[in-house]
């Protein structure tokens, strides 16, 4: 038993010199989210075409559907997080700033009210008002069913001051 306790607390040890002290997730703050509906799905095969535009949806396994608003207030922020599936996101008011772990320089991305962009799930990003209004925003995103929607993230090291 004692054999046992050593090699647990070298292992939480050896753990923590590993990370030095590196934060491991971070925490949204600010942002209040209410969840419209959940819906479920088989394999979806969806195809759309026209002679000026086209659109595709292609799943292998089931399927969940999440649809809600996030409010987010001056300095809320969403924490270091990914999807394991593509969200969609549309600005209604206020804006947002993105930066992606992906990005060398963590450059910010501003979307405005009425623009959008897409998430395509897996990528590891943040995104914070860093505007002086509450920012609303709207999600419909894909994930396989049964998966948890976000994903908590530590904080890249490109990007050492953005939390």
């Amino acid at each position: 038993m004692k054999i046992r306790f050593v090699i647990a607390l070298l292992v939480v040890v050896a753990a923590m010199a590993a990370y030095g002290g590196t934060v491991l997730a971070t925490n949204a703050s600010g942002v209040t989210s209410t969840l419209f509906a959940v819906g479920h799905f088989d394999e979806i095969q969806a195809k759309t075409l026209s002679s000026s535009w086209q659109a595709r949806i292609s799943t292998k396994g089931e399927s969940d559907l999440y649809v809600l608003e996030n409010r987010i207030a001056p300095g809320g922020t969403f924490g270091w997080h990914s999807h394991p599936g593509p969200s969609l996101v549309i600005v209604k008011t206020g804006a947002l700033t993105l930066y992606r772990a992906d990005d060398p320089n963590c450059a910010p991305e501003v979307v405005i009210a009425g623009s959008g962009f897409v998430d395509n799930g897996g990528d590891v990003h943040l995104v914070r008002n860093e505007g002086a209004v509450e920012t609303v925003v709207y999600v419909t995103s894909l994930v396989p069913r049964g998966a948890n929607r976000r994903i908590d993230e530590p904080q890249p090291s490109n990007c050492p001051g953005v939390q």
